[in-house]
């Protein structure tokens, strides 16, 4: 499969991959299915591991991205950020095929189709290879949705948000305690904890920074559900 290198966060449906590449690891975004899912290949450099985070649709094209050649990357382990069906369409299928783990937290695991190989907490990490993501659990849009954070050799944060925040604002909830909820943990564990530089990739379109999102969270918060 095509993947273009000089990464900028967009992909189009049925286009080519895009992939990013880092001192220590690549990321490759690539979109899927009939809901523009995102799916990210996470493959250390050192040691050719991956991780793919959300198994969301297109198995054959996500075992594509992956490759058929002797060198392609070693598919470990499969994160799914959330249950909701459109995240894990690809799952059982990608994961058997490549005898991949599957990781999710407890709290959405019981709609996934195959049952997590491991569950995950906020604090958590997962290992890709020699690298480490942290596990950051974002209440609202599930009660088990999770980001993870990957922080490159400068420092610099990736962050993969699943449907927990978007360009443009928080995932959808539908009460206003699930806003509330998460909007505090936007704030308190990914605005409040990560500086302006920290790119995000999330579950569907373009990616953004945590800088040029910042400025309107009290707009957000008025905004409401």
């Amino acid at each position: 499969m095509d993947a273009l290198e000089d990464y900028t966060g967009h992909v189009e449906p049925g286009g080519p991959a895009a992939r990013r590449t880092l001192d220590a690891l690549t990321i490759t975004k690539i979109s899927v299915g009939p809901m523009d899912n995102n799916a990210y290949l996470l493959v250390c450099r050192a040691t050719n591991e991956a991780l793919l985070v959300d198994a969301a649709n297109d198995p054959e094209r996500l075992s594509d991205l992956i490759g058929h050649d002797d060198d392609r990357p070693s598919l470990r382990t499969i994160l799914t950020t959330h249950q909701h069906p459109d995240h894990w369409q690809a799952l059982g299928a990608v994961a058997g095929a490549h005898g991949a783990n599957t990781i999710a937290h407890e709290l959405d695991a019981g709609p996934l189709p195959v049952p997590p190989d491991r569950l995950v907490s906020h604090g958590d990490t997962v290992p890709v290879g020699e690298c480490v993501l942290e596990v950051i659990h974002l209440r609202g849009h599930t009660p088990g949705s999770v980001a993870l954070l990957y922080r490159d050799s400068a420092g610099h944060g990736h962050l993969f948000t699943g449907d927990s925040l978007f360009p443009g604002g928080p995932g959808r909830t539908t009460n206003p305690t699930e806003f509330t909820s998460l909007m505090d943990d936007l704030e308190a564990r990914v605005f409040g904890e990560l500086p302006d530089d920290t790119w995000f990739y999330p579950g569907h379109g373009d990616d953004s920074t945590l800088g040029a999102e910042r400025p309107k969270l009290g707009e957000w918060r008025e905004r409401g559900w």
